[in-house]
């Protein structure tokens, strides 16, 4: 199935339906008096948040999505059937954005969470509403309300506790495929990874957390550069990077500015996800001698000063694989433990995520900024001026 991550739709809401403008008739009842129903409700918009789904592609094909229209009141104070409401199903992590305001509407980060996002209109008024002492036969009536329209964008992030961040080849893919049932492609050449794919890492019956291995980044990324800058948003909603460093490249590049390549491309995609605890991950020691491991490790480490954690692993044979796995599993039992009893520390989370979501809508904002100039100098920009021409008679 092809993975989309992004999609716009327009969403409208069902129409009121009208009041009624009726009188009682009936035999041997003169002067009945207004008997006008009232219309129903349009139908409203929904999300529904859905856990099967992991692709926005269904939006890719049906762009427009209308709720049903509230029926008309009828005589004998009959109301009009109200409107069936709409329910569209979304996945989980996708992140709702009303494109005319760039508001966002809401985050769905829960299946089963169901979210408004275009109220149907209001129903009219039967003339039975307008009867008085002075005015037995109103011919008032009130039409129902048009529903709401919206433009919106669907931005899917994936939910994942700990991201793997790092150059094409470092080893991402085949680090995830070790340690959980995921089996992404993996193959000797950059750019093997097209999309995000994720893991789910079993410690035993109860215990397990989600990895994400997204497109590795290159230099440049910020400026457009590579796959990688495309899919950085889906590790906004980790709690833990993991940047995975091949200490034997290849291409015989230096591991220290590609790191520090990697942690400049983060920041300048996002201040705040690079403030994300990061732990550093020296992969493939298995292609160096058994002699020179720890040296380079060494080396690695000092030359870029790292104050955090460092594993040293072979992501293909294993080795190093478990102690990883088990620190990381520790490291994010205790941090939901801080959350739970420290409300400071929760509203560090909680502050943390806002800023992510800021950082998203001003990127949102960018982008249609740039759409919007694009069709400013593509529009001929015609007026009364182009149409107007000079005749020449010739005799």
């Amino acid at each position: 199935m092809q993975f989309v991550d992004e999609a716009s739709i327009i969403v409208e809401a069902g129409k009121g339906g009208n009041g009624c403008l009726s009188f009682r008739r009936e035999k041997y009842v003169p002067k009945g008096g207004p008997d006008g129903g009232d219309g129903g409700h349009g139908g409203s918009v929904h999300l529904i948040g859905d856990d099967a789904l992991n692709t926005l592609i269904d939006f890719k094909y049906q762009r427009f999505y209308k709720a049903q229209n509230g029926q008309p009141g009828q005589g004998r104070q009959m109301s009009g059937r109200a409107g069936e409401d709409l329910h569209i199903k979304v996945p989980v992590g996708t992140t709702v954005i009303d494109e005319d305001t760039l508001e966002v509407i809401a985050d769905v980060t829960e299946a089963g969470q169901v979210v408004l996002v275009a109220q149907g209109g209001r129903r009219g008024l039967g003339n039975i509403h307008f009867k008085s002492s002075t005015n037995r036969a109103p011919r008032r009536t009130t039409p129902g309300t048009e529903g709401e329209r919206r433009n919106l964008r669907f931005e899917m992030k994936v939910m994942a506790d700990v991201g793997l961040l790092g150059m094409p080849n470092a080893g991402k893919s085949t680090l995830i495929r070790s340690v959980s049932a995921a089996k992404p492609k993996v193959a000797n050449y950059p750019f093997t990874t097209l999309v995000p794919n994720l893991g789910v890492v079993k410690l035993g019956q109860h215990e397990h957390f989600v990895m994400a291995d997204v497109p590795g980044l290159i230099e440049g990324a910020s400026d457009g550069a590579g796959l990688g800058l495309r899919f950085l948003k889906h590790l906004t909603r980790t709690r833990l990077l993991l940047h995975v460093v091949d200490v034997a490249p290849f291409d015989e590049s230096d591991p220290v500015e590609a790191a520090r390549s990697i942690a400049h491309e983060l920041g300048q995609f996002s201040p705040a996800l690079a403030e994300r605890p990061r732990w550093l991950v020296l992969n493939k020691l298995d292609l160096l001698p058994a002699e020179e491991r720890e040296a380079v490790a060494d080396d690695i480490v000092a030359r870029l000063a790292w104050q955090g954690p460092v594993f040293r692993l072979s992501a293909i044979s294993g080795e190093g694989t478990d102690a990883l796995v088990q620190a990381v599993h520790r490291w994010l039992t205790e941090q939901r433990r801080l959350e739970n009893e420290d409300e400071e520390a929760a509203e560090h989370e909680r502050e943390m995520r806002r800023r992510m979501e800021d950082e998203s809508v001003a990127r949102a904002e960018a982008r249609l900024g740039r759409k919007r100039k694009r069709d400013d100098e593509d529009d001929d920009d015609f007026d009364d001026d182009d149409y107007d021409v000079e005749v020449e008679y010739v005799p």
